[in-house]
């Protein structure tokens, strides 16, 4: 059980290192993001093929499996903006606000009705990311770009929620990061455009850094998790990625040294948002378990 919890925790500090390679890699986000679709895409080939998954989707099927791929692949995209306009740790916090947009969006697409705790803790969080907002004028527009990022990681986790419970994780990821690949591909030289790169090949340097994020912080990342879930209830792991933002933090002031250009009126915004977060945790302990919906 212990080595259980260890992976599951290792699984989670190295998704806090997906915005630091954002921050590394000097590609511009979207051609980051369509090499790691691609990347990750070949490795889940392997890995299908090495461990013989069987894959009875018909072509429909997969069709609309890779659809709700273009979720994550929009959101990425802003949220590696995010960062490139500001720095990791708006970028991080940002995304916490995955679950306000939850709130919102999971009652209207499932014809529920909407969940007045949760609109209240995720306006908690909203309050946080308004602070945080003022901190500094620069980073405005990597604020902005990281809500909307939270916005479709929202959307990807409902209609994923759909998948999960039909489907291999393994083939739902394969066809997501292919979807991912076909449709930032295609819309690529029209980003290009208007958001010119000086080269679309990568140098070694970063070559080897999106070849690091395809391979252990977005295909590593589901083995880990898997592995952790063969022993740890979906709660608890769901429970431990709460901790993302925080490693993400950490290890952005440890690489960056992103600390000296953070105030006073981050930390209370930042404050507002783990608030949330905690609140959300301890109402979620008298709740039953849900199912892992992304990994």
């Amino acid at each position: 059980m212990k080595k259980s919890y260890l992976i599951l925790h290792f699984a989670v500090l190295l998704a806090g290192f997906t915005g630091v390679f954002g921050k590394l890699i000097s590609l511009n986000e979207g051609l980051l993001v369509w090499y790691r679709v691609f990347f990750s895409s070949i490795i889940l080939l392997f890995i299908l093929k090495l461990f013989k998954v069987r894959n009875n989707t018909t072509t429909k099927e997969k069709f609309g499996i890779a659809k709700v791929g273009l979720f994550i692949t929009i959101h990425w995209v802003f949220f590696y903006a995010s960062i490139k306009y500001s720095n990791i740790s708006v970028g991080v916090v940002c995304y916490c606000l995955t679950s306000f947009f939850t709130a919102i969006f999971s009652p209207l697409i499932n014809r529920q009705r909407f969940n007045l705790t949760e609109l209240l803790l995720s306006l908690l969080t909203l309050v946080g990311i308004g602070l945080i907002f003022h901190f500094d004028s620069s980073y405005q527009s990597g604020i902005i770009l990281g809500v909307i990022s939270s916005s479709f990681a929202a959307l990807y986790t409902i209609y994923n929620e759909k998948l999960v419970k039909k489907y291999d994780s393994r083939i739902i990821n394969y066809y997501q990061m292919i979807g991912g690949t076909v449709a930032l591909g295609i819309s690529l030289p029209l980003y290009l455009h208007y958001f010119p790169a000086p080269s679309i090949i990568p140098g070694l340097k970063d070559t080897i850094y999106l070849i690091l994020l395809a391979s252990i912080c977005t295909v590593g990342l589901y083995v880990l998790f898997a592995e952790s879930l063969k022993r740890i209830s979906a709660f608890t792991v769901n429970l431990s990625f709460n901790l993302e933002p925080v490693y993400a933090i950490i290890l952005a002031f440890l690489f960056f040294n992103e600390s000296k250009d953070l105030n006073i009126s981050f930390y209370v915004g930042l404050l507002f948002v783990m608030a949330s977060v905690i609140l959300q945790t301890i109402l979620s302990i008298k709740r039953p378990n849900r199912d892992l919906v992304s990994l």
